[in-house]
């Protein structure tokens, strides 16, 4: 116990990839091929929550459930990009096409972004990147998907935001997510083993 396990997230950063891309193995090594870095995201939006759902049964002879049963699990990513990029509105929208468009009368080219069709949505990998000096955690989610609608605000006195909301999908193969840590967190020593 002491002030060297109090973690201060100083710095945050949101890799993206495809789902099935390599993942680092490790948290100082450098992101494999396929990774991108989303971008600049407001100071305060960067949250992590779980969400796992329970049914209960109950006895006359309690006020209490006499027993708890976890059905359900769920965890989402949420931030609010700052940069308008066309790859934060493919990740903001769950896919979509863009394509390069040069006007019949001339002119300069444009990009045209198309969000998906329904049904069409793309899942991505993702790695939730925090730093505290030496303290550092990866958070490695090999498949999620954009689940929810987009919600803006266009005001004239702050900077218009991408809500980024990436809900974490499950399979049959390996942990839906795991994290990586390094740096002197005693919280996170074995535990001594016991012995015979």
């Amino acid at each position: 116990m002491g002030s060297e396990n109090v973690f201060i997230p100083q710095q945050a950063r949101l890799w993206l990839a495809p789902v099935g891309t390599v993942a680092p193995d490790g948290v100082a090594v450098p992101m494999p091929s396929g990774w991108y870095d989303i971008g600049l995201f407001t100071p305060d939006s960067y949250n992590w929550k779980t969400d796992p759902k329970f049914e209960e049964t109950r006895a006359h002879q309690s006020n209490y459930a006499v027993r708890r049963w976890q059905t359900e699990d769920a965890a989402t990513i949420e931030v609010n990009l700052l940069e308008w990029t066309l790859a934060s509105f493919r990740a903001v929208y769950g896919g979509g096409t863009i394509e390069k468009v040069t006007p019949s009368g001339g002119g300069a080219f444009y990009y045209k972004f198309t969000p998906p069709a329904i049904g069409f949505r793309t899942e991505t990998a993702a790695c939730v990147e925090l730093s505290d000096g030496s303290r550092k955690l990866r958070r490695m989610v090999p498949r999620c998907e954009q689940a929810e609608g987009v919600e803006q605000s266009f005001e004239k006195t702050s900077a218009s935001t991408l809500p980024l909301r990436l809900s974490v999908l499950g399979g049959d193969i390996g942990a839906p997510y795991y994290d990586m840590m390094s740096g002197t967190w005693a919280a996170f020593a074995p535990e001594p083993e016991e012995t015979p």
